[in-house]
């Protein structure tokens, strides 16, 4: 996070052991609550419409998990094409 805020988009790593050096891509980080806010949604109404806990959004919002995976594609289709996305879920 803090990689991010400074401009990095990358990070050298070095091995201790073996003095290697690594390239360690630091993933976009996605703002769930930019996203949510873009759609005039509550928490507990963008969990039910779109079939997350609440707890999950929560989680994502506070910091205290990060969206990794299909979630994060998940969320990124969500903040370009919602009514899409939404559906894609009632088919």
């Amino acid at each position: 996070e803090q990689l991010r805020k400074a401009g990095y988009d990358a990070l050298i790593v070095e091995g201790k052991a073996d003095k290697r050096r690594f390239r360690v891509h630091v993933p976009e980080r996605l703002n769930v609550a930019a996203i949510r806010g873009k759609l005039g949604m509550t928490q507990a109404a963008f969990a039910a419409y779109f079939g997350v806990s609440l707890r999950t959004v929560q989680d994502w919002e506070q910091g205290h998990r990060s969206p990794s995976g299909p979630a994060r594609a998940f969320l990124k289709g969500i903040d370009r094409e919602p009514k899409a996305v939404r559906r894609a879920l009632a088919a």
